[in-house]
């Protein structure tokens, strides 16, 4: 298959989909497909087996959630350079929820949307490549929007009505986050990305504190002070 290339602003089309498997699974079978182009957008209104970090499902109920996959144009990064892509995603998801929730919004690296110490969203990437080609990729969003009751196996979750007490339309944020998106390609497309990477640390959650990471089986504490370019 060939490459994408970015024509169309990403949002454009926007397509609904009342249920899904996971937006993630269908967008990259679109893309393989050839049947996606740059700046598609596929929204989900209930998502059945969500794909989240590391092999983690992630279920929505109808109106509470925003989940959407957008696939992308990558092909002017090297195949090194897939960082920058999570950065980018990062700062647009927080910008949307931030927009709502306020200052306390942080990104967990790296790139979960966590409010105080609780989980709001995040972001999954699957990229699709060809020796050493981009041929497209898939950015995957998942956004607790109006839940309040969640399932006791999940730690720390919110959403945003838990935090400001207001219902929202999904579809309608949804394709405000494509906006936000918009922005953020474009900026890192332009070679914005250390001034993205400058943003990300100030957003950092747990930045200046000390965190208990875990490598193998060893358990140690650290000073969390910056994310490098590499991540």
């Amino acid at each position: 298959m060939p490459p994408l290339i970015a024509k169309t602003a990403i949002g454009h089309p926007f397509l609904e989909l009342p249920e899904v498997e996971s937006t993630n699974i269908y967008a990259m079978e679109q893309l393989q497909a050839n049947l996606a182009a740059h700046g598609t957008a596929f929204f989900a209104h209930s998502q059945t087996a969500g794909k989240g970090q590391h092999g983690k499902s992630w279920t929505t109920e109808p109106g509470t959630h925003l989940a959407m996959s957008v696939v992308l144009d990558s092909s002017f990064l090297s195949v090194s350079q897939q960082f920058p892509l999570s950065v980018m995603a990062a700062l647009a998801t927080h910008d949307l929820f931030s927009k709502y929730a306020g200052k306390e919004t942080q990104i967990k690296w790296p790139n979960d949307i966590y409010w105080r110490d609780r989980k709001a969203g995040g972001i999954l990437i699957e990229n699709q490549l060809k020796g050493n080609m981009w041929q497209g990729s898939v950015v995957g969003v998942g956004i607790n929007m109006n839940q309040v009751h969640f399932p006791l196996s999940l730690p720390n979750p919110v959403s945003l009505k838990q935090i400001t007490g207001k219902s929202f339309h999904t579809v309608t944020a949804a394709k405000e986050l494509c906006e936000c998106f918009e922005t953020h390609y474009q900026e890192l497309k332009n070679g914005g990305f250390k001034n993205q990477l400058a943003r990300y640390n100030e957003h950092l959650y747990k930045r200046g504190e000390e965190v208990k990471l875990k490598k193998g089986n060893i358990v140690f504490n650290c000073l969390s002070r910056v994310v490098s370019e590499k991540g």
